[in-house]
């Protein structure tokens, strides 16, 4: 199989703020499918955009752009413009205008900067806005039915704009009792127990999400053997559940980031990669490991063809409805800049606004990277 072709299968993290020559030569030679960024990308709003455009000009076939804009402390744009507010903020304030609000614009700004798929929204259940889980601040609800209203309002209007959405972390990282970026999860609900609960919001928002993100947690009732066997490479979780028992074979399916600790302290490398796409996952998450990216590569090829070409195709089908970037203006990203200032002031008040989130003695990987 053609190499090029493989290299859609990974989703890559990028070392900085430009595209040095031995990256540059890296990607051009690997051709990933898509590209997710991080704060050490970001230093300035014209660098940022230089960055995409170098990014998709190496790219023989459109890349995914994508980041993790969700609101609050997990908003990598906030390092060049205005925070802003999080799901729990606006889901406490009650206001359906505001979360539709959010949705338009951040898929506003993510156009203008040339991202085409924004990493959320989060679809887990918040059974404790306290718990060291990753979770905190990121919910938009504490029960199903108000994560899918709020959720869905959210998803709605950041698509109207252009941006493709990725439902996460399925099937949920609500019932965790340790952070996933340090940590692999036990979670010992049972199919009938996730179907009544946790899954609800990803079955009914399943039209209108065009990728979902698979979390790293260990489900005994899925996989009691091998014994903590990751929900990410789970074919039982992936195929025979999302997909098959679901439906949901019409969108991308992606792990979440392969170098958080749930995976490395479990399984190899390797391993990994390969019972990945074996599992029914289409694109591999390596978002700060980049130098294993040819690694990855290799141990791709080494799967069976139909295995690969299944992957392939629903890539495929993702990237025709991929929308180009809008021309850039730095006008245009201040008058939304301040569109957002105002949204964080009318979720939290003027006196909350003025401050950031920062994480309360320990600080997740979620927001740091």
């Amino acid at each position: 199989m053609d190499s090029h072709r493989i290299g859609q299968l990974l989703l890559t993290g990028v070392p900085g703020a430009e595209l040095d020559p031995d990256t540059a030569r890296r990607f051009k030679a690997l051709q990933p499918g898509g590209f997710i960024l991080f704060g050490r990308n970001i230093v300035s709003p014209e660098q940022l955009r230089k960055l995409i455009d170098d990014l998709r000009d190496l790219s023989a076939i459109e890349p995914i752009i994508t980041i993790d804009q969700e609101g609050g402390r997990v908003s990598r744009l906030r390092l060049i413009g205005n925070e802003p507010p999080n799901a729990q903020a606006l889901r406490e304030k009650g206001d359906p205008a505001l979360i539709t609000r959010h949705g338009k614009l951040t898929g506003e700004l993510l156009r203008l900067f040339g991202f085409n798929l924004d990493l959320c929204p989060v679809l887990d259940i918040s059974y404790d806005d306290a718990a060291d889980n990753s979770l905190k601040g990121r919910c938009y609800g504490t029960n199903a039915q108000q994560v899918i209203t709020n959720a869905g309002l959210f998803n709605r209007a950041m698509r109207k704009e252009g941006v493709l959405s990725c439902g996460k972390h399925f099937p949920t990282y609500g019932a965790a009792d340790v952070d996933p970026h340090e940590f692999l999860p036990v979670i010992r609900r049972t199919k009938a127990e996730l179907l009544a609960e946790e899954v609800l919001p990803f079955s009914a928002l399943l039209p209108e999400l065009d990728s979902m993100m698979i979390g790293h947690a260990w489900f005994p009732d899925f996989d009691p053997t091998p014994e903590r066997w990751p929900s990410s490479l789970s074919h039982n979780i992936i195929t025979k559940f999302l997909r098959d028992q679901l439906g949901f074979d019409h969108g991308l399916i992606m792990t979440d980031d392969l170098d958080m600790g749930a995976i490395l302290n479990e399984v190899t490398f390797e391993q990994a990669i390969q019972e990945a796409v074996r599992a029914g996952n289409d694109m591999t998450m390596i978002c700060h490991r980049i130098e294993m990216v040819e690694q990855a590569h290799r141990h791709l090829a080494d799967l069976p063809h139909e295995v690969l070409d299944t992957a392939l195709a629903r890539i495929e089908r993702a990237k025709h409805r991929l929308v180009r970037p809008d021309q850039w203006s730095h006008d245009r990203f201040l008058a939304i800049n301040g569109e957002i200032q105002e949204l964080r002031v009318a979720t939290l008040g003027a006196e909350r606004a003025a401050n950031l989130s920062v994480e309360d003695g320990k600080r997740s990987p979620v927001e740091l990277y």
